[in-house]
């Protein structure tokens, strides 16, 4: 009789700890992030990041041979403090795998303290306490640890086992040991997982870029993320067509607890949700979201066409030979270029899809352009063009944004107002303005201008006389405008009332 066949095990890595930072308001949790990151072993310079992305990863030295090698780098998540932003903290601890509570040593336990404190608890995650701020005189240990002993929260020394480490975020005070003590609870918790496990990552982060549309900050909870893979997160899809990690660095692939920013999907995905690959035959391999996170966790916004109505700009990926050449290029830059990507080298497949997914035109000086990349901007119908004369790179430029400008040539003007007065009613920004000239229309779009320079493009979305809503005013009258998109006006800006007269 055969002997049954035993399955095979899957084989199991250790991976980094994914840290939740949280905290009431000002009690220096970012603070401390920043500390941290200047302690970085593996980073160059000090203020080496040069991106936020609402997580970011270091290496930290190890104090005892025997940890696990993964177990020297922790991925932490800055959750916000303030209490509008107590959803967000919730995502931010079941990402987790273990949280810092800190609390200042002046100010002891305060109601996001509170919040903070049921969040890790209901996320079922071990944590340790950081009281900071210990640099202050009005610094109180005695204070905070009673004050967590009345919110069940018990350090050692007050009849629990919870570790409590005093720091100062600012000096950098007892960073050391509050690092030490993360890496001594991640190797207690024994964070391993499959080596051929299928992706699997958690939106922490989601917005609209103007330039480069939907972006998506996301922690890798299993598997491999690679540049060229198809996603979806919830009903949101998209193809991985460049990731940036927190030092703002492209890369090509990412694996589990690293935090990267992608760009590629083609609408912003909710905050919270899951995202998974799609498969070869189009079947999407998606978990199901549960009512109560679908609800909180999602803040998708749908891109419309209102939603991408911007100033008129040209998008540039920009590469040069040296950093010379290509801050001397740069500073000619007018206000219509919007650069997306800038770069020292030739120009690479990399370049080219950032292009595609971002409609931008790749400008290079004097670098090469390797077959392979012509091939493939041929194929994503990307526009490539290349320099070795400064001054023709930026005449062509200059050629572009006028004839990108010239359908505006074919305006009429209907009014001019000056702005008198600025005040906020319900939500609302509005702008008080004196007619000056002519008359305004609601249903028309107005130029605001500051000086001879143009300020923004925009539309009235409410028009007020006399508290009335109006959809005409005329010279000599005062009106209040609220403008579509809200416009940063100052007093003795210059509104333009137009239509095109095509």
């Amino acid at each position: 009789m055969a002997k049954p066949q035993r399955k095979k095990k899957p084989a199991l890595k250790s991976r980094p700890p994914v840290v939740a930072v949280l905290g009431h308001v000002d009690h220096g949790k970012t603070t401390l992030l920043d500390k941290i990151r200047k302690t970085d072993v593996v980073s160059d310079e000090a203020a080496g990041i040069t991106q936020h992305i609402g997580a970011y990863q270091v290496k930290i030295k190890k104090a005892a041979s025997r940890q696990p090698p993964a177990a020297s780098q922790i991925t932490f998540i800055d959750t916000p403090g303030h209490e509008a932003f107590s959803k967000m903290r919730s995502r931010g601890a079941r990402v987790a795998d273990m949280a810092i509570l800190v609390v200042a040593a002046n100010d002891g336990v305060k109601p996001q303290t509170k919040e903070a404190i049921s969040h890790i608890k209901q996320a079922k995650i071990p944590f340790l306490a950081a009281i900071n701020k210990m640099d202050l005189q009005a610094a109180s240990v005695e204070m905070v640890k009673g004050q967590l002993a009345e919110n069940e929260v018990l350090v050692e020394g007050y009849g629990g086992d919870i570790v409590c480490v005093e720091i100062s975020a600012k000096t950098g005070k007892g960073i050391p040991q509050l690092l030490e003590m993360l890496l001594l609870l991640a190797e207690m918790q024994e964070l391993k997982i499959e080596k051929k496990a299928a992706f699997k990552g958690v939106i922490i982060e989601s917005l609209l870029d103007k330039c480069k549309g939907p972006l998506a900050t996301l922690i890798v909870k299993k598997g491999v993320l690679r540049l060229g893979d198809r996603v979806i997160a919830e009903k949101t899809k998209g193809k991985v067509k460049a990731m940036f990690d927190d030092k703002g660095k492209r890369v090509k692939k990412a694996g589990p607890s690293e935090p990267v920013q992608v760009l590629g999907f083609k609408g912003v995905p909710p905050v919270g949700s899951i995202v998974q690959k799609v498969g070869k035959i189009g079947k999407e391999q998606v978990s199901k979201v549960s009512p109560n996170q679908s609800k909180h966790g999602s803040r998708q916004t749908p891109v419309s066409k209102e939603s991408e109505e911007e100033t008129k700009q040209i998008k540039l990926i920009l590469k040069a030979d040296v950093a010379g050449t290509l801050e001397a290029i740069k500073t000619n830059f007018t206000e219509e270029i919007c650069l997306i990507s800038e770069g020292v080298g030739a120009i690479t497949e990399s370049d080219v899809l950032l292009a595609q997914s971002t409609g931008a035109i790749i400008i290079g000086f004097s670098v090469p352009v390797p077959q392979n990349v012509k091939k493939l901007a041929e194929m994503e119908k990307v526009k490539i063009k290349t320099y070795d004369v400064i001054y023709h790179l930026l005449e062509d430029l200059q050629g572009q944004i006028l004839k990108m400008l010239e359908p505006t040539i074919d305006e009429e003007a209907l009014g001019k107002a000056e702005v008198i007065a600025e005040f906020d009613i319900k939500g609302n920004h509005i702008a008080g303005c004196k007619v000056k000239e002519g008359a305004f229309f609601k249903k028309h779009p107005i130029h605001i201008m500051r000086g001879e320079k143009k300020l923004a493009d925009a539309k009235i979305s409410q028009m007020q006389k006399e508290r009335e809503d109006v959809e005409e005013v005329k010279k000599g009258n005062e009106v209040g405008l609220v403008f579509k998109p809200d416009v940063d006006f100052k007093l003795g800006d210059v509104i333009i009332s137009y239509k095109i007269t095509k």
